[in-house]
């Protein structure tokens, strides 16, 4: 559904420390996938990758047409943060920040 988180990812240094870290406080048992990781919740899977300064977790959001999404950010006061990916099964997806530098993602489910 448009609108809808469907994944988070977190972005950290060190994705070992972060498996450690989130499997003693959570219980998580992230499923190595390249050289990050994700972990499968009730709610929402929580993907890992390692090697980035930010250390942030970012929301994605569910839209029908990615293509227009964006076009949108950016008539909002909005920026796309580099480009669009197609991840296969994933989907395609584009970085966002709203018209306060609050980082974000849209993803556009296969």
């Amino acid at each position: 559904m448009p609108g809808e988180p469907s994944y988070v990812e977190l972005g950290v240094p060190d994705v070992d420390a972060a498996r450690r870290f989130y499997g003693s406080l959570f219980g998580w048992a992230p499923s190595h996938v390249g050289t990050g990781g994700e972990v499968q919740t009730p709610t929402l899977p929580i993907g890992m990758h390692g090697g980035d300064p930010e250390a942030h977790f970012e929301l994605f959001f569910a839209v029908d047409d990615l293509d227009a999404s964006a076009v949108q950010v950016i008539e909002l006061g909005g920026s796309v943060i580099g480009d669009v990916h197609d991840s296969g099964d994933f989907g395609r997806w584009v970085e966002c920040r709203d018209d306060q530098g609050v980082r974000f993602g849209l993803r556009q489910p296969r």
